[in-house]
Formats: C-alpha cells, sequence, structure tokens
C-alpha cells in the first residue's frame, strides 16, 4: 500500500458511535422485576398459572403488572413450557420408489364398497403394478383383515411368478397393511415393503387414482345389493381396465400391453397408421411428422428433488 493511500486511511473520519434507544415510561425497573419474580417463584404461587397470580394478588389489594407481562417475564426465565409430557411422532421418511419394469413395484390398498343397507360395506382389495398399472390382482370379501390380505397377497405372488428380491410393495399405514402377517408373509417371499407417512394421501397417488377410476364408472351403482353384487361388478370392470383404457399416463396403451412388453410393438403398428396420414395430408401437421405419444421409461413414487444449484466458486466470481 502506497504511502499517500495510507495518509488518506489515517485522515478517515470515525464512525459515530451507536445510538442507545431511549427506554420507554412504561418499562418495569429492575427492582420491579425482582418484585414480581418474587412473587411467582414463591411458595404458593409456583405451581400456579399467571392468571391465577395476577386474580389472587388483585384481591388481596395488590396489582404488579399485566398477566401478559407475567408471562413475558417467565418466558425471560426459560420458565414458560407446556407442563405435561407432549407426545412426540417418529420421523418419517418420505418414500421414494422407482419403477424401470413391470413386476418391479406394486401398490396395494382396500377401499369400501357401500353395502345394501346402511353402515353395511363389502371390501375391495387391489393390487396394482406403479409401471404398467396393470391390475395384478383383486378381492371382494365381507370384512377386512389381516389373513385375508396375507392370503390375497401370497396368491398375486405366485400368479405373477414373483422371485426373491424382485418386488417391491407399497400400502399406506392401515391395520392390514402393517400387519405381522403380512409382514411376515413379505419377508418369507423376499419381498421389500415400504409404507407412506402418516396423513400424507399423496404416497399412494397410483392405488387412490385407479380406485377413483373404479367409482367414476358411470355404470358404478350408489350401493351394491350383495356380496355377488359387487363381484359380478369387478369382474366386468377389472378386464376392461387391463385391456381396453387407454391409458393416459401410458401413452394411451393399455395396462395390459405395457405388462407383457408388447409396447413397443404397439407403437410401431401406431406409427405406420401415423406415416400413412401424413402422406396423405402433410399440410395438416404444421410442425413436423406426426408420433404416437411417448411411454415413459420410468415411474417413481416421490421422485427426488433435484440438487439445488449453488452460487459459483470464488475463482468463477472473480473472473
Amino acid at each position: 500500500m502506497s504511502c499517500a493511500s495510507l495518509h488518506r486511511r489515517r485522515n478517515l473520519p470515525s464512525s459515530p458511535a451507536p445510538r442507545l434507544r431511549p427506554v420507554p415510561p412504561r418499562t418495569l425497573t429492575p427492582e420491579e422485576r425482582i418484585v414480581i419474580l418474587g412473587h411467582l417463584h414463591s411458595e404458593r404461587f409456583r405451581d400456579r398459572s399467571p392468571s391465577e397470580v395476577y386474580g389472587t394478588l388483585l384481591d388481596e389489594g395488590v396489582y404488579c403488572c399485566s398477566i401478559r407481562t407475567l408471562y413475558r417475564l417467565l418466558a425471560a426465565k426459560g420458565e414458560v413450557r407446556e407442563r405435561r409430557n407432549q407426545l412426540t411422532h417418529p420421523v418419517y421418511t418420505k418414500p421414494e420408489l422407482l419403477a424401470t419394469a413391470p413386476n418391479q413395484l406394486w401398490s396395494w390398498d382396500i377401499t369400501k364398497l357401500l353395502g345394501p343397507v346402511k353402515w353395511t360395506y363389502f371390501y375391495l382389495y387391489v393390487i396394482l403394478d406403479v409401471f404398467s398399472r396393470y391390475v395384478v390382482g383383486w378381492m371382494i370379501a365381507d370384512r377386512e383383515g389381516k389373513e385375508l390380505a396375507k392370503q390375497f397377497i401370497a396368491a398375486t405372488c405366485q400368479k405373477q411368478e414373483i422371485v426373491l428380491g424382485q418386488l417391491t410393495i407399497h400400502a399406506d399405514r392401515g391395520s392390514s397393511m402393517t400387519s405381522k402377517p403380512v409382514a411376515f408373509l413379505l419377508a418369507d417371499l423376499g419381498v421389500t415393503k415400504t409404507h407412506s407417512r402418516p396423513h400424507v394421501s399423496n404416497d399412494n397417488p397410483f392405488s387412490e387414482s385407479q380406485f377413483k377410476t373404479l367409482k367414476y364408472r358411470p355404470e358404478f351403482p350408489d350401493r351394491f345389493g350383495s356380496l355377488q353384487d359387487a363381484r359380478s361388478f369387478c369382474q366386468e370392470f377389472f378386464p376392461w381396465y387391463n385391456t381396453e383404457h387407454h391409458h393416459s399416463g401410458l401413452g394411451l396403451l393399455t395396462p395390459e400391453v405395457v405388462h407383457t412388453l408388447r409396447a413397443g410393438e404397439v407403437r410401431e403398428l401406431r406409427q405406420r397408421t401415423l406415416d400413412l396420414a401424413y402422406l396423405a395430408h402433410p399440410e395438416r401437421f404444421v410442425r413436423k411428422p406426426p408420433q404416437p405419444p411417448a411411454l415413459p421409461t420410468e415411474v417413481w413414487i416421490n421422485p427426488p428433488r433435484p440438487p439445488a444449484s449453488g452460487p459459483p466458486d470464488s475463482e468463477q466470481k472473480t473472473q
């Protein structure tokens, strides 16, 4: 540093001293605070609320301060807290599940179907393949139970020929889903189980969406007359859902086409049809030749957030 610059720095005026904030006239004096805290810490008041202390002293002809100020004085000492033991909830990790092919990730749930009279229900168990949206198994029962769930999952895994370490099955935290018989069965089958976080509806979105498709069908009744009536409806619905329903999340393919690995073949046939349409009327396709909707290559339950881009390093800043 040159002598001239050093001389200029020495002659700079010193920064002004910070101004002290004036004390409001209504502020309690230190002596008054000691007296009030003495009341609050006394034998007769140490287990009483500030409002009780305020009322008792007022009946005795003593006024110290407002109830709110009593709370402020206690809070400054760290003496305001919930006296009862508070329930602490465990921290649940957000499930982040990926499927890139059928029979890697299943989602299952149980929904109620209204019975013939009030307060009667039938229970629909459904297992859905997350990648293909194919319903790999369903069952109607007159009750919800862990043993029924165990038998249902075991039969579905056998039908789909699931091997050890192949599958992850996801569900919410219902009593059947978290029961020990189901947990022991999945452990024996080598199936990984995951659960939604409590009170988080979008941790199991694919089962919820499938139930919505079921209950928004025009022929879905307000009530089912019997258990057989409910089964007859599902025997018509699920074949339609698997083989005829062109799913918007599957590039308008049906779940069966994706689940049986015929998506590439069907898309080629669609492309030929679109190519013929383009050759006949190319002027109707302004931007580019038409292509069929693409099939997603991966499906997530709660995809991970991309890493936040940090600020550039110091070398980049100085350039």
